[in-house]
């Protein structure tokens, strides 16, 4: 087992790594309150994962609540059936509450927790990768509104994350693939040697080789960790994990939260922002080409589906919670491994950079 230390202004948490977390008793003494404890899942994941959970927790009697699987159910009213679990079982103050699943059970999982009594205990059980190398470190929580992601949420730190590589067993392989672009995003904008490796060790990682695996997993949680230490609640350098989200968030948005896994629409959204930093001359020619070569390989999605409403994509693209009141503020890429927030970029070259990923040159799907 490896453990890797979020080091926060006032407070620091675990991320552990490694085989058979799921059921490790000494780690639930460790970290479990003395109240209740609820365990919100999926009716994917639990069927898999929630009885060696159940049995790490020995004597402790937990409450279960199960949420559909999916992106379209991370909204209000799930968040409100935890919220209604909490209060029947009276739920208070010290209560656990264990997120066993993929991003979606953790941010609506956390937020319930950040909600709930302005505040309780939380811990992270992540079981997909794309949960694993990003979504569960960080303490970013909350849902989708019909007219945007992740409008509605909160900063709330877990107080352990538990990285059971195990659970990656049976992850299909579309869902793999998609957490693989989160990965890749930290070489793009902060550590090119990682990137080097990457695109080294690509045939091993799509073959979900251990060893390449374990590395990988490590890297990616050591890269989100050093950021999130040295920004906590996004002031600063925290948004360059942004990166390829304000046009993946839109493109998620624009076709319902139903067409593209977020891993997928990040994918697209991060060539998208590397074509922008290059005809912005930002960085040289040949990054994105790079980047896109990359995500190919690992058989991730790299331009806008043909049929893509350009006037619903830049709509959702004003709604996005980066943007300034001056205008849309982007991540963009100086270089492979050096990534800068930009808030420069006028309509008419985002309109261009867009239409160019489409394939064609007009600006709406509706003339």
């Amino acid at each position: 087992m490896k453990t890797i230390e979020v080091q926060l202004a006032s407070s620091a948490y675990p991320v552990y790594l490694g085989p058979g977390l799921l059921s490790d008793s000494s780690l639930w003494q460790a970290h479990l309150g003395s109240g209740k404890t609820l365990i919100v899942s999926n009716d994917v994941v639990a069927p898999l994962y929630l009885e060696p959970l159940v049995s790490g927790l020995e004597s402790r009697q937990a409450e279960i609540h199960i949420i559909p699987d999916g992106e379209p159910y991370k909204t209000c009213d799930t968040w409100y059936g935890i919220i209604d679990k909490l209060v029947n079982m009276q739920a208070r103050r010290d209560v656990n509450v264990i997120a066993l699943g993929g991003g979606v059970v953790g941010d609506i999982s956390g937020y319930a927790a950040a909600s709930y009594m302005r505040g309780v205990r939380f811990l992270q059980v992540p079981t997909t990768l794309l949960a694993q190398v990003d979504a569960s470190v960080g303490g970013k929580t909350g849902f989708n509104h019909e007219k945007g992601k992740n409008l509605v949420g909160a900063f709330h730190q877990p107080a352990a994350v538990m990285i059971d590589s195990g659970t990656l067993e049976t992850l299909p392989e579309r869902e793999y693939r998609a957490g693989l672009a989160e990965v890749v995003k930290y070489g793009a904008i902060r550590d090119r040697s990682f990137f080097d490796w990457l695109e080294n060790n690509a045939a091993a990682i799509s073959q979900r080789e251990i060893g390449a695996l374990d590395d990988l997993i490590h890297r990616s949680v050591s890269n989100k960790a050093e950021v999130v230490a040295a920004d906590e609640k996004e002031a600063g350098v925290r948004a360059l994990l942004n990166f390829g989200h304000s046009f993946g968030h839109a493109l998620e948005a624009e076709t319902d939260y139903s067409e593209f896994l977020h891993g997928e629409a990040v994918s697209i959204g991060m060539v998208i922002a590397a074509k922008l930093s290059e005809s912005r001359g930002l960085c040289d020619a040949g990054a994105a080409d790079r980047i896109s070569s990359l995500l190919e390989q690992f058989e991730l999605p790299v331009s806008l589906p043909p049929n893509t409403s350009m006037d619903g994509l830049l709509e959702a693209l004003s709604l996005d919670k980066k943007a300034i009141a001056s205008g849309l503020r982007l991540v963009l890429l100086r270089s492979i491994g050096n990534a800068v927030v930009d808030d420069e970029s006028t309509l008419e070259e985002i309109i261009r950079i867009l239409q160019l990923s489409l394939g064609h040159q007009r600006t709406s799907a509706k003339e």
